[in-house]
């Protein structure tokens, strides 16, 4: 196979390891398959995402961590969580009401021997996010990583078709949410914690068809170029992460969601 390089966007897929390559050697069909709700239900999906990399080898850089990972019951948030548990890192898994989802997650994190406990909620509700930090500190004392993950993507092909009340519900479920439980978990959090946002891919290429995504992503790329700079003299880190394709619980590919 030939390896081609190139940057987009200053993200490197390929490297000489061969990690990202594009195989066209073989061709990946899936069943048709469509969920008409947010958020969809990974357990219902054929075949399951892989999320648990078995060759990976943990080295404790994590050890003694507690993470808040929303929308971690699915998709990237599941495998952020597998991996963080790993490293020695105890989770807090924050979903919508996905609720089997979670419990399979959860199970295969104690299966690894890690620490994990759910919470189901609207994390638009500033009374939900309050009851994330406050059930973490109960449960663990400590908040040192905060990813925020969860967040919802609805296709219209113009910006007519996109109503009043989807972009609000896009904006407050994309970025006041991570407004809210960033603000309040900060209260929690010690020199050399880390705040990890996930933006989209999207947010630097446009997306026709997502304006009210890419609109929310852009805000969540801003608040944390701000945020880093404000807490760089606290020692903590606030970081994020553009996602490119993927499968994501709903079975669509999708353009960073």
């Amino acid at each position: 196979m030939n390896y081609k390089y190139y940057d987009d966007y200053g993200l490197k897929y390929i490297n000489e390891q061969g990690y990202g390559l594009i195989c066209k050697d073989y061709k990946l069909e899936f069943p048709p398959q469509h969920q008409d709700t947010q958020p969809g239900m990974e357990y219902l999906m054929t075949p399951r995402p892989i999320f648990n990399n078995p060759y990976y080898r943990a080295s404790g850089k994590l050890m003694n961590k507690v993470a808040i990972i929303t929308g971690g019951d699915s998709g990237i948030g599941r495998a952020v969580a597998v991996g963080f548990v790993k490293e020695g890192a105890s989770v807090v898994i924050v979903y919508y009401n996905e609720h089997k989802d979670a419990e399979e997650t959860k199970e295969f994190i104690e299966r690894l021997g890690g620490s994990c406990i759910l919470l189901a909620g609207d994390i638009k509700d500033v009374n939900f996010c309050d009851k994330i930090v406050d059930e973490t500190i109960k449960k663990f004392g400590q908040i040192d990583i905060l990813v925020n993950n969860a967040g919802v993507q609805y296709q219209q092909k113009s910006l007519l078709d996109i109503t009043d009340e989807q972009f609000d519900l896009t904006m407050k479920t994309n970025i006041y949410s991570m407004f809210y439980l960033t603000k309040r978990a900060l209260k929690h959090m010690l020199p050399g914690s880390s705040i990890i946002n996930v933006t989209s891919i999207t947010t630097f290429k446009g997306e026709p068809e997502l304006i009210d995504y890419v609109t929310s992503k852009g805000a969540i790329v801003g608040f944390t170029r701000s945020l880093a700079t404000n807490l760089a003299s606290k020692n903590i880190r606030v970081n994020a992460v553009s996602p490119r394709c993927f499968l994501d619980s709903s079975s669509t590919c999708l353009l960073g969601g």
